[in-house]
Protein backbone atom coordinates (compact mmCIF):
# COMPACT_ATOMS: atom_id res chain seq x y z
CA UNK A 1 0.00 0.00 0.00
CA UNK A 2 1.71 2.96 -1.65
CA UNK A 3 1.20 6.59 0.70
CA UNK A 4 2.46 10.02 0.27
CA UNK A 5 2.52 13.32 2.40
CA UNK A 6 -1.36 13.12 2.77
CA UNK A 7 -1.60 9.71 3.95
CA UNK A 8 -1.98 6.39 2.62
CA UNK A 9 -3.49 6.25 -0.99
CA UNK A 10 -5.39 2.87 -2.06
CA UNK A 11 -4.28 1.06 -5.00
CA UNK A 12 -6.47 1.73 -8.65
CA UNK A 13 -6.56 -1.67 -9.73
CA UNK A 14 -7.52 -2.87 -5.80
CA UNK A 15 -10.25 -5.53 -6.98
CA UNK A 16 -14.32 -5.25 -5.48
CA UNK A 17 -14.35 -5.78 -1.80
CA UNK A 18 -15.83 -9.50 -0.84
CA UNK A 19 -19.61 -10.19 -1.69
CA UNK A 20 -20.96 -9.02 1.75
CA UNK A 21 -19.64 -5.49 1.06
CA UNK A 22 -20.16 -4.60 -2.44
CA UNK A 23 -23.35 -2.64 -4.75
CA UNK A 24 -25.48 -5.05 -7.26
CA UNK A 25 -24.68 -3.80 -10.69
CA UNK A 26 -27.98 -3.27 -11.93
CA UNK A 27 -27.69 0.52 -13.95
CA UNK A 28 -27.65 0.71 -17.75
CA UNK A 29 -26.70 3.90 -19.58
CA UNK A 30 -29.96 5.01 -20.19
CA UNK A 31 -30.60 4.95 -16.00
CA UNK A 32 -27.45 6.61 -15.47
CA UNK A 33 -28.30 9.57 -18.14
CA UNK A 34 -31.99 9.92 -16.35
CA UNK A 35 -29.83 9.90 -12.92
CA UNK A 36 -27.93 12.41 -14.64
CA UNK A 37 -30.60 14.54 -15.92
CA UNK A 38 -32.53 13.75 -12.97
CA UNK A 39 -30.41 15.73 -10.82
CA UNK A 40 -29.15 18.16 -12.76
CA UNK A 41 -32.56 19.60 -13.74
CA UNK A 42 -34.08 20.89 -11.19
CA UNK A 43 -34.31 23.40 -8.02
CA UNK A 44 -31.84 25.15 -10.00
CA UNK A 45 -33.79 26.20 -13.24
CA UNK A 46 -37.21 26.06 -11.33
CA UNK A 47 -36.46 27.78 -8.43
CA UNK A 48 -33.05 29.40 -7.99
CA UNK A 49 -33.67 31.35 -11.65
CA UNK A 50 -35.73 33.83 -9.20
CA UNK A 51 -32.60 34.21 -6.54
CA UNK A 52 -29.81 33.98 -9.68
CA UNK A 53 -31.87 36.76 -11.07
CA UNK A 54 -32.17 38.64 -7.92
CA UNK A 55 -28.53 39.10 -7.88
CA UNK A 56 -27.50 39.68 -11.72
CA UNK A 57 -30.29 40.92 -13.30
CA UNK A 58 -30.70 39.45 -16.67
CA UNK A 59 -27.38 39.05 -16.75
CA UNK A 60 -28.11 35.52 -14.68
CA UNK A 61 -28.29 34.44 -18.38
CA UNK A 62 -24.56 34.61 -18.48
CA UNK A 63 -24.17 33.49 -14.80
CA UNK A 64 -25.81 30.12 -16.24
CA UNK A 65 -23.03 29.73 -18.76
CA UNK A 66 -20.40 30.64 -16.72
CA UNK A 67 -20.99 27.57 -14.36
CA UNK A 68 -21.91 25.66 -16.74
CA UNK A 69 -18.63 25.97 -18.80
CA UNK A 70 -17.24 25.21 -15.25
CA UNK A 71 -19.26 21.96 -14.90
CA UNK A 72 -18.36 20.95 -18.06
CA UNK A 73 -14.60 20.81 -17.55
CA UNK A 74 -15.45 19.22 -13.97
CA UNK A 75 -17.51 16.56 -16.27
CA UNK A 76 -14.80 15.56 -18.56
CA UNK A 77 -12.42 15.08 -15.70
CA UNK A 78 -14.97 13.08 -13.96
CA UNK A 79 -16.09 11.38 -17.35
CA UNK A 80 -11.99 9.70 -17.20
CA UNK A 81 -11.78 9.29 -13.36
CA UNK A 82 -15.08 7.22 -13.53
CA UNK A 83 -14.36 4.94 -16.50
CA UNK A 84 -10.42 4.47 -14.98
CA UNK A 85 -12.14 3.79 -11.22
CA UNK A 86 -15.27 2.29 -11.64
CA UNK A 87 -16.05 1.88 -7.85
CA UNK A 88 -18.46 4.22 -5.71
CA UNK A 89 -17.53 7.17 -3.95
CA UNK A 90 -17.28 9.42 -6.50
CA UNK A 91 -14.69 12.33 -6.12
CA UNK A 92 -13.84 10.94 -2.34
CA UNK A 93 -12.71 7.19 -3.84
CA UNK A 94 -10.69 9.44 -6.95
CA UNK A 95 -8.68 11.67 -4.36
CA UNK A 96 -8.03 8.59 -2.01
CA UNK A 97 -6.83 6.58 -4.93
CA UNK A 98 -4.85 9.29 -6.65
CA UNK A 99 -3.65 12.33 -3.92
CA UNK A 100 -3.96 10.50 -0.22
CA UNK A 101 -7.02 9.62 2.61
CA UNK A 102 -6.24 12.76 4.33
CA UNK A 103 -7.66 15.18 1.54
CA UNK A 104 -9.50 12.00 0.59
CA UNK A 105 -11.60 12.53 3.70
CA UNK A 106 -11.57 16.28 3.09
CA UNK A 107 -13.03 15.64 0.29
CA UNK A 108 -15.71 12.68 1.56
CA UNK A 109 -16.59 15.59 4.11
CA UNK A 110 -17.13 17.74 1.93
CA UNK A 111 -19.66 15.32 -0.59
CA UNK A 112 -22.05 14.74 2.66
CA UNK A 113 -22.14 18.50 3.04
CA UNK A 114 -23.28 18.80 -1.01
CA UNK A 115 -25.70 16.04 -1.57
CA UNK A 116 -27.12 16.17 1.44
CA UNK A 117 -28.17 20.41 1.75
CA UNK A 118 -28.58 19.68 -2.32
CA UNK A 119 -31.25 17.27 -1.28
CA UNK A 120 -32.98 19.60 1.36
CA UNK A 121 -32.51 22.61 -1.12
CA UNK A 122 -34.73 20.94 -3.39
CA UNK A 123 -36.96 19.71 -1.11
CA UNK A 124 -37.43 23.46 -0.49
CA UNK A 125 -38.42 24.41 -3.59
CA UNK A 126 -40.38 21.46 -4.13
CA UNK A 127 -42.33 23.08 -0.64
CA UNK A 128 -42.25 26.60 -2.00
CA UNK A 129 -44.24 24.68 -5.50
CA UNK A 130 -46.43 23.00 -3.49
CA UNK A 131 -47.65 26.43 -1.73
CA UNK A 132 -47.97 28.33 -4.58
CA UNK A 133 -49.39 25.73 -6.16
CA UNK A 134 -52.54 25.15 -3.61
CA UNK A 135 -53.16 28.63 -3.05
CA UNK A 136 -53.51 29.19 -6.61
CA UNK A 137 -56.72 26.50 -6.44
CA UNK A 138 -58.13 28.83 -3.59
CA UNK A 139 -56.61 27.16 -0.23
CA UNK A 140 -55.04 28.76 2.43
CA UNK A 141 -52.69 25.56 4.48
CA UNK A 142 -51.19 27.57 8.12
CA UNK A 143 -47.72 29.20 7.50
CA UNK A 144 -47.12 28.21 10.36
CA UNK A 145 -46.08 24.54 8.89
CA UNK A 146 -45.03 26.27 5.56
CA UNK A 147 -42.35 27.54 6.51
CA UNK A 148 -39.23 27.74 8.79
CA UNK A 149 -38.11 29.79 11.81
CA UNK A 150 -36.89 32.32 9.11
CA UNK A 151 -39.97 32.72 6.97
CA UNK A 152 -42.12 33.56 10.26
CA UNK A 153 -42.98 29.56 10.91
CA UNK A 154 -42.46 26.76 12.69
CA UNK A 155 -41.42 24.22 10.16
CA UNK A 156 -41.33 23.83 6.53
CA UNK A 157 -43.20 20.52 6.37
CA UNK A 158 -44.03 19.84 3.02
CA UNK A 159 -40.24 19.84 2.53
CA UNK A 160 -40.27 17.42 5.58
CA UNK A 161 -42.50 14.87 4.03
CA UNK A 162 -41.03 15.04 0.89
CA UNK A 163 -37.52 14.43 2.09
CA UNK A 164 -38.59 11.22 4.36
CA UNK A 165 -41.07 9.80 1.05
CA UNK A 166 -37.99 9.76 -1.12
CA UNK A 167 -35.78 7.99 1.61
CA UNK A 168 -38.00 5.66 1.60
CA UNK A 169 -38.24 4.83 -1.71
CA UNK A 170 -34.57 4.71 -1.71
CA UNK A 171 -34.17 2.17 0.79
CA UNK A 172 -36.78 -0.54 -1.61
CA UNK A 173 -34.40 -1.04 -3.92
CA UNK A 174 -31.65 1.12 -6.46
CA UNK A 175 -33.20 -0.22 -9.84
CA UNK A 176 -36.52 0.53 -8.44
CA UNK A 177 -36.10 3.86 -7.85
CA UNK A 178 -34.01 4.39 -10.94
CA UNK A 179 -36.59 3.48 -13.19
CA UNK A 180 -39.20 5.85 -11.70
CA UNK A 181 -36.70 8.33 -11.95
CA UNK A 182 -37.09 7.89 -15.98
CA UNK A 183 -40.46 8.34 -15.73
CA UNK A 184 -40.29 11.92 -13.48
CA UNK A 185 -37.61 13.19 -15.60
CA UNK A 186 -39.50 12.93 -19.11
CA UNK A 187 -41.98 14.94 -17.06
CA UNK A 188 -39.74 17.28 -16.12
CA UNK A 189 -38.72 18.03 -19.57
CA UNK A 190 -42.05 18.27 -21.13
CA UNK A 191 -42.99 20.77 -18.58
CA UNK A 192 -39.65 22.89 -19.30
CA UNK A 193 -40.92 22.41 -22.97
CA UNK A 194 -44.60 23.66 -22.60
CA UNK A 195 -42.50 26.89 -20.45
CA UNK A 196 -40.86 27.84 -23.40
CA UNK A 197 -43.51 27.16 -25.77
CA UNK A 198 -45.99 29.67 -24.17
CA UNK A 199 -42.87 32.06 -22.41
CA UNK A 200 -40.98 32.52 -25.86
CA UNK A 201 -43.32 34.88 -27.79
CA UNK A 202 -43.79 37.50 -25.16
CA UNK A 203 -39.88 37.48 -25.08
CA UNK A 204 -39.11 41.61 -25.39
CA UNK A 205 -35.30 43.05 -25.59
CA UNK A 206 -36.18 45.51 -23.31
CA UNK A 207 -36.51 42.95 -20.42
CA UNK A 208 -32.80 42.27 -21.34
CA UNK A 209 -31.53 46.14 -20.31
CA UNK A 210 -29.56 46.80 -18.12
CA UNK A 211 -28.04 43.64 -18.84
CA UNK A 212 -25.69 43.84 -16.28
CA UNK A 213 -27.10 46.30 -13.40
CA UNK A 214 -24.64 44.70 -10.50
CA UNK A 215 -21.38 44.49 -12.73
CA UNK A 216 -19.32 40.95 -13.07
CA UNK A 217 -17.77 40.81 -10.11
CA UNK A 218 -19.23 39.49 -6.37
CA UNK A 219 -19.60 41.95 -4.05
CA UNK A 220 -21.89 43.48 -1.35
CA UNK A 221 -24.67 46.12 -2.29
CA UNK A 222 -27.63 47.02 -0.53
CA UNK A 223 -26.91 44.09 2.11
CA UNK A 224 -26.42 41.45 -0.47
CA UNK A 225 -23.98 40.05 -2.49
CA UNK A 226 -24.76 40.97 -5.63
CA UNK A 227 -22.89 40.66 -9.37
CA UNK A 228 -22.60 38.01 -12.63
CA UNK A 229 -20.37 35.87 -10.76
CA UNK A 230 -22.49 35.90 -7.23
CA UNK A 231 -24.96 34.87 -8.95
CA UNK A 232 -23.44 31.99 -10.75
CA UNK A 233 -21.94 30.97 -7.33
CA UNK A 234 -25.53 29.93 -6.60
CA UNK A 235 -26.83 28.54 -9.57
CA UNK A 236 -24.03 26.54 -10.06
CA UNK A 237 -25.78 24.64 -8.09
CA UNK A 238 -28.55 24.15 -11.26
CA UNK A 239 -25.91 22.05 -13.00
CA UNK A 240 -23.88 19.79 -11.01
CA UNK A 241 -25.27 15.91 -10.56
CA UNK A 242 -23.09 14.58 -12.77
CA UNK A 243 -21.41 13.49 -10.02
CA UNK A 244 -23.96 11.32 -8.27
CA UNK A 245 -23.62 9.37 -11.94
CA UNK A 246 -20.05 8.95 -10.91
CA UNK A 247 -21.48 7.68 -7.69
CA UNK A 248 -23.05 5.24 -9.09
CA UNK A 249 -19.95 3.11 -11.10
CA UNK A 250 -19.98 0.44 -8.88
CA UNK A 251 -23.46 -0.59 -9.71
CA UNK A 252 -23.03 0.22 -13.63
CA UNK A 253 -22.94 -3.04 -16.05
CA UNK A 254 -21.02 -2.02 -18.18
CA UNK A 255 -19.35 1.05 -16.42
CA UNK A 256 -16.58 1.61 -19.72
CA UNK A 257 -19.65 2.75 -21.93
CA UNK A 258 -22.43 3.43 -19.66
CA UNK A 259 -20.42 5.88 -16.93
CA UNK A 260 -19.29 8.12 -20.69
CA UNK A 261 -22.56 8.20 -21.62
CA UNK A 262 -24.54 8.90 -18.93
CA UNK A 263 -22.07 11.96 -17.48
CA UNK A 264 -20.88 13.30 -20.78
CA UNK A 265 -25.08 12.88 -22.35
CA UNK A 266 -26.71 14.14 -19.14
CA UNK A 267 -24.38 17.18 -19.19
CA UNK A 268 -24.88 18.28 -22.89
CA UNK A 269 -28.90 17.54 -22.57
CA UNK A 270 -29.33 19.86 -19.71
CA UNK A 271 -27.16 22.99 -20.71
CA UNK A 272 -29.01 23.15 -24.04
CA UNK A 273 -32.39 23.37 -21.46
CA UNK A 274 -31.04 25.71 -19.13
CA UNK A 275 -30.07 28.35 -22.03
CA UNK A 276 -33.16 27.88 -23.49
CA UNK A 277 -35.73 28.00 -20.23
CA UNK A 278 -33.20 31.06 -18.97
CA UNK A 279 -33.90 33.35 -22.09
CA UNK A 280 -37.64 32.62 -22.11
CA UNK A 281 -38.22 33.72 -18.35
CA UNK A 282 -35.74 36.59 -18.53
CA UNK A 283 -36.92 37.88 -21.42
CA UNK A 284 -40.43 37.72 -21.11
CA UNK A 285 -40.95 39.72 -17.29
CA UNK A 286 -38.54 42.42 -16.09
CA UNK A 287 -35.97 40.36 -13.39
CA UNK A 288 -37.52 42.92 -10.42
CA UNK A 289 -40.72 40.70 -10.78
CA UNK A 290 -38.78 37.87 -11.06
CA UNK A 291 -36.33 37.85 -8.34
CA UNK A 292 -36.25 35.66 -5.55
CA UNK A 293 -39.81 34.21 -6.57
CA UNK A 294 -39.95 30.59 -4.98
CA UNK A 295 -42.12 29.38 -8.17
CA UNK A 296 -40.48 31.65 -10.92
CA UNK A 297 -41.80 29.69 -14.12
CA UNK A 298 -45.24 29.45 -13.12
CA UNK A 299 -45.18 33.15 -11.72
CA UNK A 300 -43.89 33.85 -15.49
CA UNK A 301 -46.84 32.02 -16.95
CA UNK A 302 -49.13 33.57 -14.40
CA UNK A 303 -48.55 36.91 -15.25
CA UNK A 304 -48.88 35.97 -19.32
CA UNK A 305 -52.20 35.37 -18.34
CA UNK A 306 -51.79 31.33 -19.27
CA UNK A 307 -53.17 30.04 -16.21
CA UNK A 308 -53.37 26.36 -17.10
CA UNK A 309 -49.97 26.12 -18.15
CA UNK A 310 -49.26 27.90 -14.75
CA UNK A 311 -51.09 25.51 -13.06
CA UNK A 312 -49.42 22.34 -14.88
CA UNK A 313 -45.95 23.49 -14.57
CA UNK A 314 -45.78 24.06 -11.36
CA UNK A 315 -47.72 20.59 -11.20
CA UNK A 316 -44.81 18.78 -13.24
CA UNK A 317 -42.63 20.25 -10.49
CA UNK A 318 -44.54 19.13 -7.58
CA UNK A 319 -44.54 15.38 -9.02
CA UNK A 320 -40.91 15.30 -11.16
CA UNK A 321 -38.74 17.60 -8.31
CA UNK A 322 -38.73 14.83 -6.17
CA UNK A 323 -36.39 12.88 -8.72
CA UNK A 324 -33.35 15.12 -7.51
CA UNK A 325 -33.91 14.09 -3.80
CA UNK A 326 -33.76 10.77 -5.23
CA UNK A 327 -30.46 10.97 -6.83
CA UNK A 328 -28.93 13.75 -4.28
CA UNK A 329 -30.35 11.36 -1.55
CA UNK A 330 -28.81 8.45 -3.32
CA UNK A 331 -25.31 10.02 -4.03
CA UNK A 332 -25.24 10.62 -0.12
CA UNK A 333 -25.58 7.19 1.14
CA UNK A 334 -23.00 5.68 -1.21
CA UNK A 335 -20.72 8.25 -0.39
CA UNK A 336 -21.56 7.34 2.95
CA UNK A 337 -21.04 3.80 2.55
CA UNK A 338 -17.67 3.35 1.12
CA UNK A 339 -16.46 5.73 3.18
CA UNK A 340 -17.62 3.54 5.90
CA UNK A 341 -16.10 0.47 3.89
CA UNK A 342 -12.50 2.14 4.01
CA UNK A 343 -12.91 1.87 8.21
CA UNK A 344 -13.37 6.24 8.30
CA UNK A 345 -17.18 5.93 9.35
CA UNK A 346 -18.64 3.38 11.68
CA UNK A 347 -19.17 0.05 10.10
CA UNK A 348 -22.84 -0.08 10.55
CA UNK A 349 -23.03 2.21 7.29
CA UNK A 350 -21.52 -0.10 4.84
CA UNK A 351 -23.77 -2.80 5.90
CA UNK A 352 -25.99 -3.93 2.67
CA UNK A 353 -29.61 -5.70 2.42
CA UNK A 354 -29.49 -8.92 1.34
CA UNK A 355 -33.05 -7.83 -0.28
CA UNK A 356 -32.46 -5.06 -2.12
CA UNK A 357 -28.48 -4.68 -2.61
CA UNK A 358 -29.14 -1.04 -1.22
CA UNK A 359 -27.25 0.44 2.11
CA UNK A 360 -30.70 0.84 4.05
CA UNK A 361 -29.38 2.14 7.26
CA UNK A 362 -27.37 4.68 5.64
CA UNK A 363 -30.19 5.84 3.61
CA UNK A 364 -32.76 6.38 6.56
CA UNK A 365 -30.27 8.59 8.31
CA UNK A 366 -29.29 11.00 5.33
CA UNK A 367 -33.23 10.88 4.91
CA UNK A 368 -33.58 12.22 9.08
CA UNK A 369 -31.14 14.56 8.34
CA UNK A 370 -32.08 16.12 4.91
CA UNK A 371 -35.59 16.34 6.25
CA UNK A 372 -33.94 17.98 9.52
CA UNK A 373 -32.56 20.92 7.47
CA UNK A 374 -34.66 21.25 5.06
CA UNK A 375 -37.72 22.16 7.63
CA UNK A 376 -35.51 24.74 9.36
CA UNK A 377 -33.58 26.96 6.97
CA UNK A 378 -33.27 29.20 3.68
CA UNK A 379 -33.01 28.02 0.26
CA UNK A 380 -29.86 30.20 -0.66
CA UNK A 381 -28.40 29.63 2.62
CA UNK A 382 -28.57 25.86 1.85
CA UNK A 383 -27.79 25.83 -1.63
CA UNK A 384 -24.45 28.31 -1.35
CA UNK A 385 -23.21 25.76 1.50
CA UNK A 386 -24.21 23.27 -0.80
CA UNK A 387 -22.16 25.02 -3.62
CA UNK A 388 -18.90 24.92 -1.47
CA UNK A 389 -19.01 21.10 -0.54
CA UNK A 390 -19.56 20.62 -4.49
CA UNK A 391 -16.57 23.33 -5.51
CA UNK A 392 -14.22 21.47 -3.34
CA UNK A 393 -14.77 18.24 -4.68
CA UNK A 394 -14.32 19.65 -8.44
CA UNK A 395 -11.05 21.02 -7.39
CA UNK A 396 -9.82 17.39 -5.94
CA UNK A 397 -11.41 15.89 -9.67
CA UNK A 398 -9.68 18.53 -11.44
CA UNK A 399 -6.32 18.09 -9.58
CA UNK A 400 -6.56 14.16 -9.54
CA UNK A 401 -6.72 13.78 -13.18
CA UNK A 402 -3.66 16.20 -14.27
CA UNK A 403 -1.87 14.00 -11.29
CA UNK A 404 -2.95 10.44 -12.51
CA UNK A 405 -1.42 11.46 -16.16
CA UNK A 406 1.74 12.53 -14.89
CA UNK A 407 2.35 9.31 -12.63
CA UNK A 408 0.58 6.64 -14.17
CA UNK A 409 0.01 7.40 -18.09
CA UNK A 410 0.56 3.79 -18.80
CA UNK A 411 -3.22 2.80 -17.35
CA UNK A 412 -5.89 2.00 -20.50
CA UNK A 413 -8.13 4.81 -20.14
CA UNK A 414 -11.83 4.04 -22.08
CA UNK A 415 -12.29 7.67 -22.35
CA UNK A 416 -9.57 10.19 -22.34
CA UNK A 417 -10.47 13.73 -21.24
CA UNK A 418 -9.05 15.97 -24.37
CA UNK A 419 -6.08 18.14 -23.36
CA UNK A 420 -6.38 16.98 -19.70
CA UNK A 421 -3.76 19.54 -17.96
CA UNK A 422 -6.19 22.60 -19.63
CA UNK A 423 -8.95 21.33 -18.84
CA UNK A 424 -8.05 20.32 -15.35
CA UNK A 425 -6.12 23.66 -15.02
CA UNK A 426 -9.64 25.02 -15.44
CA UNK A 427 -11.86 23.43 -13.37
CA UNK A 428 -9.66 24.24 -10.40
CA UNK A 429 -9.22 27.88 -11.09
CA UNK A 430 -13.22 28.11 -12.09
CA UNK A 431 -13.82 26.30 -9.11
CA UNK A 432 -11.62 28.45 -6.84
CA UNK A 433 -13.12 31.55 -8.20
CA UNK A 434 -16.82 30.50 -7.78
CA UNK A 435 -15.99 29.25 -4.26
CA UNK A 436 -14.40 32.85 -3.28
CA UNK A 437 -17.63 34.46 -5.50
CA UNK A 438 -19.44 32.83 -2.43
CA UNK A 439 -21.06 34.96 0.69
CA UNK A 440 -18.23 35.31 3.38
CA UNK A 441 -20.74 33.57 5.90
CA UNK A 442 -21.17 30.96 3.57
CA UNK A 443 -17.15 29.89 4.12
CA UNK A 444 -16.95 30.29 7.32
CA UNK A 445 -19.93 27.60 8.00
CA UNK A 446 -17.70 25.62 4.95
CA UNK A 447 -14.37 25.83 7.26
CA UNK A 448 -16.58 25.02 10.33
CA UNK A 449 -17.58 22.27 8.72
CA UNK A 450 -14.53 20.74 7.61
CA UNK A 451 -13.26 21.50 11.13
CA UNK A 452 -15.55 19.26 12.55
CA UNK A 453 -14.83 16.87 10.28
CA UNK A 454 -11.11 16.86 10.60
CA UNK A 455 -11.80 16.54 13.93
CA UNK A 456 -13.59 13.60 13.53
CA UNK A 457 -11.18 12.28 11.59
CA UNK A 458 -8.11 12.39 14.00
CA UNK A 459 -10.49 11.21 16.92
CA UNK A 460 -12.20 7.67 14.60
CA UNK A 461 -11.20 7.46 11.50
CA UNK A 462 -7.71 7.69 10.93
CA UNK A 463 -7.20 4.69 13.67
CA UNK A 464 -9.79 2.65 12.31
CA UNK A 465 -8.65 3.12 8.58
CA UNK A 466 -8.03 -0.08 6.55
CA UNK A 467 -5.84 1.61 3.82
CA UNK A 468 -4.08 3.22 6.96
CA UNK A 469 -3.49 0.08 9.20
CA UNK A 470 -2.53 -1.99 6.13
CA UNK A 471 0.42 0.18 5.12
CA UNK A 472 1.66 0.59 8.84
CA UNK A 473 1.71 -3.34 8.16
CA UNK A 474 3.79 -3.43 5.80
CA UNK A 475 5.71 -0.57 6.98
CA UNK A 476 5.18 1.85 3.86
CA UNK A 477 4.27 4.94 6.31
CA UNK A 478 7.01 6.97 6.87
Amino acid sequence: MASSFFGPIKRIDLARDEASHSLRPSLSWPHLIALGVGAIVGTGIYTLTGVGAERAGPAVILAFAVAGAVCACAALAYAELATLIPTAGSAYTYTYSVIGERLAWIVGWSLILEYSLACSTVAVGWGGYLVGWVQSAGITLPHELLAGPHGGGIVNLPAVIVSLLVAGMLMAGTRESATLNIVLVVIKLVALSVFVLFAAPAFQSANLHPFMPYGFGSHVEGGGTKGVMAAAAIVFFAFYGFDAVATSAEEAKNPGRDLTIGIVGSMAVCTLIYMAVCFAAIGSMHYTQLANSPEPLALVLRTLNHPLASHLVALAALIALPSVILVMMYGQSRVFFVMSRDGLLPPLLARVSKRTGTPVITTGLTGVFVAAVAGFFRLDEIAELANAGTLMAFIAVGLCVMILRKKRPDLVRIFKCPFPYVVGTLTVLGCLYLMISLPVMTLVRFVLWNAIGLAFYLVYGRSRSIAGNSASSNGSIN
